[in-house]
């Protein structure tokens, strides 16, 4: 993978950095980003301001795109860069978009009743605003997205990863986020740039980071390295 660094204009400290891209991956985790589908303009309407109701401080409902008709590849591909998760009010799947949605991790979810698919989703948004007590308190001192994915092992994967803040290094320990919350703990057991091993990385280096129990992360899943402390 490339370490060259990309362009841009910062300011502040990278403490002061560090801080506010936590934040923002914080706030990522604790939204739900929606694709929601009906079978009129006025049930779609109905749906909509419905799941809007269900957002509070601790979680949030975000209706990326909303239409008439049977859920569709499209709606899929943009779920896929979301929260994976697409409402079906009243409508039904066209052909194979089905195999296309769980080849992508995409969930779809049809009802004939509008009670059931808020249930649904209001119990995602339980999950998500649900506090994470660390038993040791965490000093966030890296940040990143998944760019790409490699199969190492039967269960292990290769996460591509572009670092956006702070610094990696191996041994430390990290999290995978995904849209639905953390899905992965660990520690760094490797790291290669470039095919080369490297003990550390930082903010605009690429980054491939070996998991050898886990094989479960998605493109554009956050990562975090955090240190911690007594």
């Amino acid at each position: 993978m490339a370490g060259g660094k990309k362009k841009g204009t910062h300011t502040g400290s990278p403490e002061q950095r560090v801080v506010h891209g936590t934040r923002s991956a914080q706030d990522k985790a604790r939204r739900l980003d929606l694709v929601v589908k009906a079978d009129t303009v006025g049930t779609c309407e109905a749906m909509e301001t419905a799941l809007q109701k269900l957002s509070g401080p601790e979680a949030t409902v975000r209706v990326l795109h909303k239409g008439v008709g049977s859920i569709t590849k499209t709606d899929v591909l943009l779920a896929a860069t979301a929260s994976r998760l697409v409402l079906g009010f009243g409508v039904g799947i066209a052909p194979k978009v089905d195999v296309a949605a769980r080849d992508m991790g995409v969930e779809l979810i049809t009802d004939e009743r509008l009670q059931r698919l808020v249930d649904a989703v209001s119990a995602r948004l339980r999950s998500l605003a649900a506090p994470h007590e660390p038993k040791e308190a965490e000093e966030i001192v890296g940040q990143g997205t998944i760019i790409a994915l490699f199969k190492s092992s039967r269960r292990g994967i290769i996460i591509g990863c572009e670092i956006t803040e702070g610094v990696f290094r191996v041994g430390a320990p990290f999290r995978v986020i995904s849209a639905m919350g953390p899905v992965y703990t660990g520690n760094i057991e490797s790291m290669q740039i470039d095919r080369k091993p490297v003990q550390e990385a930082r903010k605009g280096q690429q980054v491939g980071i070996k998991i050898s129990d886990w094989n479960q992360a998605h493109i554009g899943d956050l990562v975090e390295a955090y240190a911690k402390r007594r």
